[in-house]
């Protein structure tokens, strides 16, 4: 099993049950591999009076707060770099065998990340160039992440 522990953050709760569902599925998978965990940050409340920007802000803030200061942050950014499966495996075997800090993968809002947070990140990845809505991207990269694990072990889920 992996030391380090991988989290992903994410801004809001599902409100799909087969997001959850689907989740629950792979995270159970994932701690055969390695420690992970989801912290959920809250949806702002009462933000129709604010602007894109200062929604990204607030949320932001809250993000930051639940990194540490030695944690290895990856965006999940539609302007981030996007590997194939086989390449995500090796990437992430590089990074698990090369740092000695956390992994933490973040999903922001719906408007995307502050200046802060951007600032912070030490990369961002693309899942796609389509765009997925915020609820499935959790699904998706929990399956991912999985994949990348057993693909990393040789084991039989992925096929080429």
């Amino acid at each position: 099993m992996c030391a380090m522990k991988l989290t992903l953050i994410t801004v809001g709760k599902t409100d799909f049950k087969w997001v959850r569902e689907g989740m629950d599925i792979y995270i159970q998978r994932l701690s055969h591999y390695t420690r992970f965990a989801v912290a959920e940050i809250p949806e702002l409340k009462n933000v129709s009076a604010l602007s894109h920007d200062e929604i990204k802000t607030k949320e932001g803030e809250l993000i930051l707060k639940n990194t540490k200061p030695g944690d290895y942050v990856v965006l999940l950014d539609e302007r981030g770099r996007e590997y194939s499966s086989l390449e995500w495996s090796r990437e992430l075997e590089k990074l698990l065998s090369s740092l000695s800090s956390d992994i933490v993968f973040v999903i922001g809002g719906a408007y995307g990340f502050s200046k802060e947070v951007y600032s912070r990140a030490n990369a961002k990845i693309s899942l796609s160039r389509m765009t997925f809505s915020h609820q499935m991207v959790r699904a998706i990269f929990v399956e991912q992440l999985y994949r990348a694990f057993t693909i990393m072990k040789g084991e039989p889920y992925h096929h080429e």
